[in-house]
């Protein structure tokens, strides 16, 4: 049972010593980009009402939320999407704001899928939301973000894909199919089974010029070319404006010299229910999944009540790190505690320097030396444990200074420390 005890349940682990110094690292240099870009920060809990996140919001499917319940019998949910819970505050916070709001955060979000595939069930994200602009400039901005995201952490090999909802919603409205058929033909495009698709496209009262569009969507793929190709095989205005805007964004991203990042997929059409036009997935190697993935969710906030254009991006964490270690990336942390270590009849003076330290924003540990360990066990504790140094009293008025980066031992004053 005490075995039990110290093991963690499926889906879940913990991030500890220099992994756990390695992930706040990446999500210092990742803020720090989305601060260049003049994002706020925001705080939302890590449990809400469960119609924050139900279906017609379009987060995850209600069987794969952690549920649970208040003392008012009231349905509670570990969040499975941050997206939601942002767009509730933006709708309560700044419901008469018109111009752009700028909003980034850091959490853990929540899932329980029936199958783990080796993903975790809680992971860390963070992300950002540009509200209240609708404009195909402010969907390369965010993807601009995205590309300076990955820069920043040293990653230069990645990709981004885009992919625009409206352009298959245009051709679907064409059609004239029902929402089951809409469904169907989705799931073959999303798992790329094209020849089952072309099956069941012969069930169906269509026109080869329709049928011909939604079988394309097997070579709808590629660069900025790509789109005269899939301009051509529409007529619809919702689907030619889905293309007029891919193009236009590419012009903007062009302007940051951000091109060579770029691709296009218009069968990217799984993900939340909540995203209305330009979508978006960033990878890179060393992980088998996307490692950012965000969207354009025009009609999101107005079921809280403000009626607002939104696009966001999250990245999450855990993926980073594996695709980090698998690049040899190095993700360089800082190492700059120091140990006072002391015998008691030295615990005034050995005190008083670490306070002295402290002022002067030096990280400090102070150890009274137990009689049954050497100096030298506690060596080895600091390098350990990473430490950058160790102060060694040797009386009150001068003390041993061991440098455990350059191995360097010295006795120094104390007067000259503080």
């Amino acid at each position: 049972m005490q075995d039990k005890l110290l093991q963690t349940p499926d889906g879940v682990r913990d991030t500890y010593d220099v992994e756990c110094k390695k992930k706040r690292k990446i999500i210092e240099k990742l803020h720090h980009t989305l601060e260049l870009y003049s994002y706020h920060d925001i705080e939302t809990p890590t449990f809400e009402y469960f119609d924050i996140f139900n279906r017609d919001k379009g987060s995850a499917p209600s069987n794969e939320m952690y549920k649970f319940f208040d003392r008012d019998n009231n349905t509670l949910v570990l969040r499975p999407d941050i997206t939601p819970s942002i767009a509730r505050c933006v709708a309560k916070y700044y419901k008469d704001e018109q111009l752009p709001i700028r909003l980034c955060y850091t959490g853990n979000t929540y899932s329980n899928p029936r199958k783990l595939q080796g993903k975790l069930k809680e992971v860390t994200q963070i992300g950002a939301e540009l509200i209240n602009d609708d404009s195909s400039a402010a969907d390369a901005e965010i993807i601009a973000t995205v590309v300076d995201s990955f820069k920043a952490l040293g990653i230069d090999e990645f990709q981004i894909e885009i992919g625009q909802i409206d352009y298959f919603k245009g051709i679907v409205s064409e059609a004239g199919i029902t929402e089951a058929e809409e469904l169907q033909i989705k799931e073959y495009i999303n798992i790329k089974n094209f020849f089952g698709l072309e099956e069941y496209l012969k069930k169906l009262d269509l026109s080869p010029v329709l049928k011909k569009a939604f079988l394309a969507f097997d070579s709808l793929f590629g660069g900025e070319s790509m789109l005269e190709q899939a301009e051509k095989l529409v007529t619809n205005p919702v689907s030619l404006a889905a293309v007029h805007r891919l193009q236009r964004i590419y012009k903007a991203l062009c302007c940051y010299g951000y091109d060579k990042y770029i691709g296009f997929d218009l069968s990217m059409l799984n993900g939340y229910n909540y995203y209305t036009g330009v979508i978006f997935r960033g990878y890179t190697y060393g992980t088998g999944d996307a490692v950012v993935k965000g969207g354009r969710y025009n009609n999101l906030l107005k079921q809280f009540g403000k009626d607002a254009p939104s696009i966001g991006f999250a990245f999450t964490v855990e993926e980073l790190i594996m695709a980090l270690s698998r690049q040899n990336i190095e993700v360089s942390v800082e190492y700059s505690n120091t140990i006072i270590l002391y015998d008691i009849e030295n615990q005034e003076s050995a005190i008083s320097l670490g306070k002295s330290l402290r002022q002067n924003d030096k990280k400090i540990e102070l150890i009274r030396k137990s009689v049954r360990k050497s100096v030298e066990d506690y060596l080895e504790y600091a390098k350990r444990e990473h430490f950058s140094g160790l102060f060694y009293f040797e009386n009150s008025d001068t003390v041993k200074v061991f440098d455990l980066v350059s191995g360097d031992e010295n006795e120094v004053a104390i007067a000259s420390l503080k």
